[in-house]
């Protein structure tokens, strides 16, 4: 059985980054404490995701399922450069999409219960390789963006990691909270203010 990929570790006391470094929307100015990961930085790690993915998993069809919304922007990042991969190597793969929506969060906290919103039949992944989460399938990876180190968590880890970052809420890079900040190009930490601004 392969062990999960190794991620890069950002340390509890990681100071993140100055928002005047970066290019952050104007309406969310003082809604953000400070950029956490450069949008830079996660593409150079998603684009090395895609190489260990292709390296496990090619030569078998996958299926690519998708975890609306919050992973899209990832999901189609490490698409595209599986696609890249394909292209440009002798080993390719077949790939085939689908998507799912889940919604486990009010505000900034966990509900506990994970909703289902939509998706297929997802029996039609039996006997499948799929890469995220599947039921039943011939072999099932699980990449993630990002792991929290949380005294929540179950001990599960998927298996290909981009980051494992402290129990921050963050946002952007298609994470939200209570649909805003979707459109940052880079994951930052949530300020108290933009907390209660967007409140639900």
């Amino acid at each position: 059985m392969a062990t999960s990929s190794p991620s890069i570790v950002i340390s509890d006391d990681e100071p993140g980054y100055d928002l005047d470094l970066f290019c952050i929307p104007r309406h969310y100015a003082e809604d953000l404490e400070k950029v956490f990961i450069p949008h830079g930085l996660i593409m150079d790690r998603t684009e090395r995701l895609a190489r260990d993915v292709m390296k496990e998993m090619g030569g078998h069809h996958i299926v690519a399922l998708c975890v609306l919304k919050g992973g899209y922007k990832f999901f189609a990042d490490l698409l595209d450069y599986i696609k890249v991969l394909n292209r440009n190597s002798d080993r390719s793969i077949p790939m085939t999409v689908d998507f799912i929506r889940l919604k486990s969060y009010c505000n900034d906290q966990s509900t506990g219960d994970i909703k289902v919103i939509g998706g297929d039949d997802l029996s039609t992944l039996t006997g499948k390789n799929v890469l995220i989460v599947e039921y039943n399938p011939k072999m099932v990876k699980v990449a993630s963006l990002l792991v929290k180190r949380t005294p929540r968590s179950v001990g599960y880890r998927p298996d290909f990691v981009g980051f494992e970052i402290p129990d921050k809420f963050v946002v952007g890079y298609a994470l939200d909270y209570n649909e805003y900040f979707r459109d940052l190009n880079h994951v930052c930490v949530i300020s108290e203010t933009g907390k209660a601004k967007y409140k639900a």
